[in-house]
């Protein structure tokens, strides 16, 4: 899926330019990265705003056309209207083809219902990462890292080193030695275990 967005060079700086530009329908960003300096740009809401909704604009590479000229480039940071939920300010960093990126990527989880842990166990799924740092050359980014839970059981976790990934990319965590779990299906309340406690409990004579 390629998501291209539009800009222009933006001329005038400051916190007064910066407003008057909201007030017109658009957003003050600014790329940067690579060999090339700074570029301070400007981009149109609206149109902006119906690309940032979708999951996959904050884990892709984006084109970038400036001035008529596309470049690669990777969201980096933005900032919300704490009210009105606009983008008031956006980042984008320059990606280059030989060099590897490092992004947080979306975990999309499947088969929850059929797993042993919900289907027989009567287990509840809780999800303890949504999202992962990840390494890669740019080509190689995916929009979601896929997390099989078909064969989890109550009161069993599955790890960043027990999920299948594409060629070429990497958990940095778990470069670092951190195999940390993802998701877990915890214990049913009661149940099983107001069974068990039932069982180990005299009668009362």
């Amino acid at each position: 899926m390629s998501i291209e967005i539009k800009a222009v060079k933006r001329d005038v700086k400051g916190t007064g330019a910066s407003r008057r530009l909201r007030r017109a329908g658009n957003v003050p960003g600014v790329i940067y990265g690579g060999e090339q300096p700074a570029v301070s740009i400007e981009l149109d809401h609206k149109e902006l705003f119906m690309q940032f909704r979708h999951e996959a604009f904050h884990a892709s590479i984006l084109s970038l056309v400036l001035d008529g000229k596309a470049e690669s480039v990777l969201l980096r940071d933005y900032q919300l209207h704490p009210v009105r939920n606009t983008i008031q300010h956006i980042d984008f960093q320059r990606v280059s083809a030989t060099e590897k990126i490092h992004v947080k990527v979306p975990f999309h989880f499947t088969n929850e219902e059929a797993a042993p842990g919900v289907k027989l166990g009567g287990g509840n799924i809780s999800h303890i990462q949504t999202e992962a740092d990840i390494s890669c050359l740019a080509k190689d980014l995916p929009e979601f890292i896929e997390v099989d839970l078909g064969n989890l059981e109550v009161g069993h976790s599955i790890h960043l080193s027990e999920i299948k990934l594409p060629k070429g990319i990497e958990f940095v965590q778990l470069a670092h030695g951190d195999d940390t779990a993802v998701a877990t299906i915890l214990k049913p309340r009661g149940g099983e275990a107001a069974a068990t406690e039932a069982e180990e409990t005299p009668a009362a004579e």
